[in-house]
């Protein structure tokens, strides 16, 4: 669902218009009303189909959008969320974690939601990844990947301040995710000798302590720890140069240090097509890379390439992962 009043409702109905094109086929959580007033406002011809379990999706989705009902409190104003829709947001998060548990489904593609509106309503987690990585009752914290054909961003730290992302940087962090990350890449990627590319903190990666010292005694330790245990992980790189054309080609996925680092590269390249990756999980999810976009909602001019991008990679990981 996402959040009812951003874009959500308009890029899942024309995402499904893509089927033509190839697009897997995908059934949604939502109130169908919404999603039938979204279509009528935008002159969207995409039928809604009302399903009570999720086996029905595959009969239905050639002919219109199957979707399971979950009503909202209220239905909003494109661009005015309301606080009583928070519940249901939330619920309907946790209804597709249950599904995909019991196996009635391969992964979870979620829509943006809004934070403010959620915290405002008692949510005291992050944002979407903490929230999953307690319903899929993950062991560690799980790891936010961005990826692009081009590209695969791996985040040490995610949404908090740049003082903070510095301040709490750690060897073991950037252990951790790194290992998450390589493991992962093989169990979902298909990619058999993962290789990770470490980015610098500092201007020039610290120009051997001239410009900071955090390479020096945060970062190369972590690389030589990753090294140890069997990860094929180089660095710390200059974060000026490693995104280029010419080096990209020399990894599989470049740690990030903080969120901008990993978000920039991979927006420049692919803003439109660019995926939110959820890593260390026991469920498959992906998302797209934007926000809620408030300010076009309602308009029509929301494009659904983000979503397509983030079903379609969610159906290449969860065929990944059933391979023998």
């Amino acid at each position: 669902m996402g959040e009812p009043a951003g874009i959500g409702g308009e890029i899942t109905l024309k995402a499904w218009r893509r089927k033509k094109f190839g697009a897997p086929s995908f059934f949604v959580i939502d109130d169908c009303h919404r999603l039938e007033a979204i279509a009528q406002a935008l002159a969207l011809d995409v039928p809604i189909h009302k399903i009570e379990t999720a086996d029905e999706a595959v009969g239905v989705f050639a002919e219109a959008l199957p979707v399971i009902d979950h009503p909202v409190a209220e239905i909003p104003r494109p661009g005015e969320p309301l606080p009583a829709n928070a519940k249901s947001v939330l619920q309907s998060i946790k209804r597709a974690v249950e599904l995909v548990r019991r196996g009635d489904a391969s992964a979870v593609v979620t829509n943006p939601i809004h934070k403010l509106s959620l915290y405002d309503a008692g949510f005291d987690h992050p944002g979407h990844t903490e929230y999953l990585a307690v319903l899929s009752n993950s062991e560690s914290t799980p790891v936010m990947m961005l990826a692009c054909d081009q590209l695969k961003t791996v985040l040490v730290s995610i949404h908090v301040g740049l003082r903070q992302a510095i301040d709490s940087l750690t060897t073991e962090a950037i252990v951790k995710n790194g290992t998450i990350a390589a493991k992962a890449l093989v169990r979902d990627f298909g990619i058999r000798e993962p290789r990770l590319a470490v980015a610098g903190l500092n201007p020039h990666a610290g120009e051997n302590g001239a410009m900071g010292s955090e390479e020096m005694k945060i970062i190369t330790p972590a690389v030589a720890k990753l090294r140890e245990v069997g990860i094929e992980a180089t660095g710390p790189y200059s974060p000026d140069a490693m995104f280029s054309p010419r080096l990209r080609g020399a990894y599989d996925a470049a740690v990030c240090m903080y969120h901008d680092q990993a978000l920039i590269p991979i927006k420049t390249l692919d803003f439109d097509g660019a995926v939110n990756v959820t890593l260390g999980l026991s469920l498959i999810r992906t998302s797209p890379d934007h926000g809620t976009a408030f300010d076009i909602a309602g308009s029509g001019q929301a494009s659904e390439a983000s979503l397509v991008a983030a079903i379609r990679l969610a159906a290449a990981m969860a065929k990944q992962r059933a391979a023998p």
